[in-house]
C-alpha cells in the first residue's frame, strides 16, 4: 500500500511539473504571437492553452483514479482517464475551429505581419521544450505504467512536431514575401490540429465503450498460449475492459472434470500470477472453471488422464478468434 500511494505522489508531482512549464511554454508562444500577429503563430499559441487545460484535467484525473475501490466503484475510478482524454479532444477540435475561422477571416482582412524571425526563435525554444517534456512524462509513464502521463507525453510532442510545421511555414513566408502564405499555413495546421483531437476522442470513446483491444489482448493470449500448462485444456470467452491503468479479465478455463476444488484454485491462480506477471498494467483477474467433456480428448494434453474417452490428436494454438469466443475448443470448431 505505502508502494502505491509513493508511486501515485511521483506521478501527481510529474503531472503537476509539466503543466508549470507548460504555462511558461505558452506564454512564449503568446509573445510570439503578440510581436508578428502571424495567424499560423496563433495557431501554435491556442494549442499551447489546450496544453494547460488538459494538463489541469489530467492532474485531477490522476487524483481521481488514485482513489479505491468503494461501494459505488467496485472496479475503481480509473475511467475518468477516458474522460480526461475525451475532454482533451474536444479542447483541441474547438481551437482548431478557431484558428481556421480566423484565418478565413484575415483572407478578408489582412493584418501586417511583423519581426518573423524573432517569432521564429520564440517558437524554437517552445516547441523544442515541449517535446523534451513531452518525451520525459512518456519515458515516466513507462516506468508507472501511467496512461494518462504516457497520453499527456505524445501529446506534448506531437504539439513539437507541430511547432515545427509552423515554423517552416513561417520561414517561408519570411522567404518569399507573401503574408497570405500565413492564412494558408494556418488553416494547414488548423486541420492537422483537428484530427488530433479526433483521435483523443475516439480513443475516449473506445475506453468508455470497452471496446475490444487487440493490443492488449493478444500479447497475453500468446503468453498464456506459451506458458500453458496441461490441465488447462482451453481458455475461451476472454474478455479484457480497462479502467485507467487497471486491467479486468475474466475468462472461463477448461479443466478436467475430476479435479478436486483445491487442484482447480491451485490452476485459476497460476493463470492469474501468469497474467500478472508479464502484462504491463495491474490486473484484476476472475476466472470461471469449466469441466471438460469428451469432445475436450483429441486437444487435450494430459499424459496421464485416466478416463480419456477419445486418443489426443492435436495441440490447437490459442489465438483471439478461438481464445475470445464463448465456446468450449474442438477440433475442427476452434
Amino acid at each position: 500500500m505505502a508502494a502505491t500511494q509513493s508511486r501515485e505522489k511521483q506521478i501527481l508531482r510529474i503531472q503537476q511539473i509539466a503543466v508549470v512549464l507548460g504555462i511558461f511554454i505558452m506564454l512564449i508562444k503568446f509573445a510570439a504571437y503578440y510581436f508578428t500577429h502571424s495567424n499560423t503563430i496563433l495557431t501554435d499559441a491556442l494549442e499551447a492553452i489546450v496544453n494547460i487545460v488538459a494538463g489541469g484535467f489530467a492532474l485531477y484525473s490522476l487524483f481521481i483514479s488514485a482513489k479505491p475501490k468503494d461501494i459505488d466503484h467496485p472496479y475503481g475510478h480509473g475511467k475518468i482517464e477516458f474522460i480526461s482524454a475525451g475532454f482533451e479532444g474536444v479542447l483541441i477540435i474547438v481551437a482548431s475551429i478557431v484558428i481556421i475561422w480566423k484565418s478565413i477571416l484575415s483572407f478578408i482582412h489582412p493584418e501586417p505581419i511583423h519581426h518573423l524571425e524573432f517569432g521564429a526563435i520564440l517558437i524554437v525554444v517552445s516547441g523544442v521544450a515541449n517535446y523534451i517534456i513531452g518525451w520525459y512524462l512518456e519515458k515516466k509513464s513507462k516506468e508507472f505504467r501511467s496512461l494518462i502521463l504516457e497520453a499527456d507525453g505524445k501529446h506534448l510532442q506531437s504539439d513539437g512536431y507541430i511547432s515545427l510545421g509552423i515554423l517552416i511555414g513561417v520561414g517561408v513566408i519570411w522567404m518569399t514575401g507573401k503574408p497570405i502564405l500565413d492564412n494558408v499555413f494556418a488553416i494547414i495546421a488548423g486541420l492537422y490540429v483537428t484530427t488530433v483531437g479526433y483521435k483523443l476522442v475516439r480513443k475516449s470513446l473506445q475506453g468508455i465503450m470497452d471496446e475490444t483491444d487487440t493490443d492488449i489482448i493478444n500479447p497475453i493470449i500468446a503468453h498464456l498460449d506459451t506458458h500453458r500448462r496441461e490441465p488447462w485444456i482451453d481458455i475461451h470467452n476472454l474478455r479484457v475492459i480497462q479502467y485507467g491503468s487497471t486491467l479486468h479479465i475474466d475468462c472461463h478455463v477448461t479443466m478436467p472434470w475430476y479435479y478436486t476444488l483445491e487442484q482447480t484454485h491451485t490452476e485459476i491462480d497460476a493463470i492469474a500470477t501468469l497474467i500478472n506477471e508479464f502484462s504491463g498494467y495491474p490486473v484484476e483477474v476472475f476466472i470461471h472453471p469449466d469441466p471438460c467433456l469428451p469432445v475436450s480428448c483429441p486437444l487435450c494434453t494430459m499424459h496421464d488422464c485416466k478416463v480419456r474417452q477419445h486418443p489426443f490428436e492435436k495441440r490447437v494454438t490459442w489465438n483471439f478468434d478461438n481464445v475470445t469466443v464463448n465456446r468450449k475448443h474442438q477440433l475442427g470448431k476452434v
